[in-house]
C-alpha cells in the first residue's frame, strides 16, 4: 500500500502547482475564478483572454476618480501622464493578472483576505516606471499606510509635506520594493530572461512560464521529491521486516 500513498502525494503536490498557476486573490475587486472577459479597458485589454478582473474594473482602474480604493494620485499635484501609465498598469497587473499564485500570502485586512509579496519584476519595468516618474511630485514612501483618509480620499498627513520623486525614491528599486509595502521585489533580469513577471505585455501573456519556473523551483516543491523518497524508504523498511 506504500506505493499508493506515494502516487497519492505526488498528486496532491502536483494540483497544489496547477491551482496556483492559474489563480485570483482573494482580494476586494478579484474575481472568484480567471476567465475571458472579451473586452476590457484599454491597459488591462492585454489579460482579456484569461483574467480576475471583470470589464467594470479595467474601466475603473483608469479613472482618477476610481471608487475601487478611492486613492488620489494626485496628492501631491497632478500626476503626469506618463508617470499616471505606469500606475495603471500597476493596477491592471494587480487585478487582472491569474498568473500571481507563487507570490499569494494572506493577510488580516479588511479589506482583502490575500495579497501579493515580493513577486520579480523585470529591470526594463522597474527602471521606465521610476524614469517616467522622476520629475513628479510625493510625499510618502510607502502607499499601502499612513494616509490622511478623513476627507474619504488619501490626503498627505500633515507632517509629510510634497517632495520631488527622487527626494522619496532615490532608485527605482526603492520604488518599486517599498512604494507597495514589498509586493514587488526588484531584479536585474531582463525580460527574455523568462525570470521576471512583466507588469505590462503584448501578445500572449509572458507571465504563465515565469510563474511555473518559480513554482517548480518553489523551497515546498523542492521538498516533495524528499518527502516521497522517506516515504518509500519508511514503507520498504516495513515491508521487509
Amino acid at each position: 500500500m506504500w506505493w499508493v500513498l506515494i502516487l497519492l502525494l505526488s498528486l496532491a503536490s502536483q494540483a497544489q502547482s496547477l491551482e496556483k498557476l492559474n489563480m485570483c486573490m482573494d482580494a476586494k475587486h478579484h474575481k472568484k475564478e480567471p476567465g475571458a472577459e472579451g473586452q476590457l479597458y484599454q491597459q488591462c485589454a492585454p489579460w482579456k483572454d484569461n483574467a480576475c478582473c471583470t470589464a467594470n474594473t479595467s474601466a475603473e482602474a483608469h479613472d482618477d476618480n476610481s471608487y475601487l480604493y478611492n486613492f488620489n494620485w494626485n496628492h501631491c499635484g497632478v500626476m503626469t501622464p506618463k508617470c499616471k501609465k505606469h500606475f495603471t498598469q500597476d493596477t491592471c497587473f494587480y487585478e487582472c493578472s491569474p498568473h500571481l499564485g507563487p507570490w499569494i500570502q494572506q493577510v488580516d485586512q479588511s479589506w482583502r483576505k490575500e495579497r501579493i509579496l515580493y513577486v520579480p519584476l523585470c529591470q526594463e519595468d522597474c527602471q521606465s516606471w521610476w524614469d517616467d516618474c522622476k520629475d513628479d511630485f510625493t510625499c510618502k514612501q510607502d502607499w499601502h499606510y499612513g494616509w490622511d483618509w478623513t476627507t474619504g480620499r488619501n490626503r498627505c498627513p500633515a507632517e509629510a509635506g510634497c517632495r520631488k520623486w527622487t527626494d522619496i525614491f532615490p532608485t527605482a528599486q526603492i520604488m518599486c520594493e517599498k512604494i507597495w509595502s514589498d509586493s514587488y521585489s526588484y531584479t536585474n533580469l531582463p525580460k527574455s530572461s523568462g525570470r521576471c513577471m512583466q507588469l505590462w505585455f503584448t501578445g500572449k501573456n509572458p507571465n504563465e512560464k515565469v510563474a511555473e519556473y518559480y513554482l517548480n523551483h518553489a523551497p515546498w516543491q523542492r521538498a516533495i521529491p524528499a518527502s516521497l523518497l522517506l516515504l518509500a524508504t519508511m514503507s520498504l523498511s516495513v515491508v521487509l521486516l
